[in-house]
């Protein structure tokens, strides 16, 4: 998962090691409730309710990363979910397809999987048919599941991976004419907060980010223009929904440069987006109850939500 673009220092690797290793530590925590939004089994969502009890919480609908790979699923992130859930949100812990061995290899450049590397990421159309989907049904599940959750006030959060579908699933009604997960209005969210998201394609690409991911994400590089038209975040602009970042200085996941290449696109289309930058602090700190770095994407999420 900690495929590192460039040719990250040593020191920087042991670090991003060290931090990965914390943030993988802590044991899942089970939900208080899951229900499907479809038949396969990956069209799930784990329910946690606000640990303090209360009523009308906001509600926090949580994307995970893992570069779109099967081996990552939503369990890594629980112990986030747990967290945000002691500061008195209703969260909501997304699953979706994500690509595997079982996926059809793609041909040639950096879509093409080599025997012995990671799994192919994403499925294309299903990881985009399954956060669309998830999010429409979102209102009534949470509804159902978490009496105390606040419909009305929805913030959109993820990481890596997850943090490009949170900025997507901000951006649908902004998707071209035609688009099968276009929607004819604003999502009805409070905000999105982003952590270390894969924001910016072009960027991500150049870079190398997470070994080739965003390439086959989208199939391969002969379907990559036109399918970056209807996935990619840093075209996909401007939203007119309010948009943090948060982004470790020290990553070499999912580098700086890739945030900035968003906030960037969105000035440009003249959207301000904020980003926080942690200096000292890399790639997984965000997503570690353990770390300081886990309370400043709470209070990110907290001023969206309240």
């Amino acid at each position: 998962m900690s495929d590192s673009p460039g040719f990250p220092d040593a020191a920087a690797r042991d670090r991003d090691e060290a931090e990965s290793a914390s943030a993988f530590a802590h044991p899942p925590v089970a939900p208080d409730a899951t229900a499907a939004y479809g038949d396969h089994p990956d069209q799930v969502v784990d329910f946690y309710a606000p640990r303090d009890g209360r009523t009308a919480a906001p509600l926090v609908v949580l994307l995970h990363g893992g570069a779109w790979r099967a081996p990552y699923d939503r369990a890594h992130v629980s112990p986030l979910a747990d967290f945000l859930a002691c500061r008195g949100f209703a969260v909501a812990n997304v699953e979706y397809r994500r690509g595997g061995d079982d996926i059809p290899q793609q041909r040639g450049g950096e879509g093409q999987h080599a025997p012995g590397a990671d799994p192919v990421a994403g499925r294309w159309p299903e990881t985009f048919d399954d956060v669309a989907a998830a999010l429409d049904a979102m209102p009534v599940l949470a509804a159902r599941e978490l009496p105390g959750a606040d419909v009305r006030r929805i913030v959109v959060t993820g990481h890596s991976a997850g943090g490009h579908l949170a900025l997507w699933a901000a951006a649908r009604h902004v998707l071209p004419e035609g688009s099968p997960w276009r929607l004819s209005a604003p999502p009805p969210l409070r905000g999105v907060v982003a952590l270390a998201p894969i924001a910016d394609f072009a960027a991500a690409v150049r870079l190398g980010v997470c070994g080739g991911a965003v390439t086959q994400l989208l199939g391969g590089e002969a379907d990559f223009a036109d399918r970056a038209a209807h996935a990619d975040p840093g075209v996909l602009l401007p939203t007119g929904i309010a948009t943090a970042i948060v982004q470790g200085v020290d990553d070499i996941v999912v580098p700086q440069a890739v945030s900035e290449a968003y906030v960037d696109a969105a000035a440009l289309a003249g959207e301000t987006v904020g980003l926080t930058l942690l200096g000292g602090v890399g790639h997984f700190p965000l997503i570690d109850p353990a770390a300081d770095a886990c309370a400043v994407v709470a209070e990110e999420i907290t001023q969206l939500a309240w």
